[in-house]
């Protein structure tokens, strides 16, 4: 459905003398594909490649080598307009505000729609239940998890054949990430949806048909959380713990 083959990405490297200047690697020959509906989450340390891959696939980042291939297609040369259009969507980990934009705004451009009951039943979705909150302004006065609710709500309005969330418990309380991780995964499987989670968080690790975890640019595991535990344990990613109750960032790595 989504298949990545030999990906490449690779970046100058800035302690490179300019006459003469050398490339870093950040994704190196990394070939995965992404079932149909199926629910993926990518960890790993700081700086292993977790988003980058990601950006990789909505065409924010440009390959330095190897095929994207959706849906038979090969798309490592579309821009993300095209890719948006044929089905992959993305949430970013800090998402934008525009000042004098209403959520009732971006929501319709989403959707494609003003129609006030298509609307209601997408903000439902996300838990969101007053239909005043459509008329609040995305702008700097909403809290983290507000934002992150209008995200949500606009990717979910694609209806999306790849939902790609990057970071999504950045920003929220931890009494927020249970809902989320719930919401997630119903619409994975009411709608069909491949959805791909970058996170250090145990709730979106655990829910995960399948784990990727990145080290050094490459695919060091892919199974399931309690496969990864060893790897985790021994990842310079300070302590992975079991438990991550009570901790403010609900993150397993600390």
């Amino acid at each position: 459905m989504l298949e990545l083959q030999n990906i490449v990405f690779k970046v100058p490297d800035a302690e490179s003398a300019s006459e003469s200047p050398s490339f870093k690697t950040i994704i190196n020959d990394v070939s995965f594909t992404f079932e149909s509906g199926g629910f993926y989450a990518i960890t790993g340390p700081n700086g292993s490649g977790k988003t980058t891959i990601a950006k990789l696939i909505m065409g924010i980042n440009e390959l330095t080598d190897g095929k994207i291939i959706f849906d038979g297609k090969d798309i490592s040369k579309l821009p993300i307009n095209e890719r948006s259009r044929g089905g992959i969507v993305y949430g970013f980990q800090n998402p934008a505000r525009f000042k004098g934009t209403t959520f009732r705004d971006l929501l319709s451009i989403a959707a494609g729609t003003d129609d006030e009951d298509q609307l209601a039943h997408i903000i439902a979705r996300v838990g969101i239940c007053s239909m005043d909150f459509l008329d609040k302004p995305v702008d700097s006065k909403l809290s983290g998890g507000e934002i992150k609710k209008i995200e949500l709500a606009t990717v979910i309005a694609r209806n999306p054949k790849v939902a790609i969330y990057d970071e999504p418990d950045t920003g929220i309380d931890l009494w927020t990430i249970g809902p989320m991780v719930d919401l997630l995964k119903r619409e994975q499987k009411e709608n069909n949806t491949t959805t791909i989670v970058v996170s250090h968080n145990k709730a979106f690790l655990e829910a995960a048909d399948t784990l990727l975890l990145l080290k050094d640019g490459k695919i060091g595991y892919k199974g399931d959380l309690a496969g990864a535990k060893p790897m985790l344990e021994d990842l310079s990613v300070c302590t992975f713990s079991d438990s991550c109750e009570g901790e403010g960032n609900a993150r397993c790595y600390r």
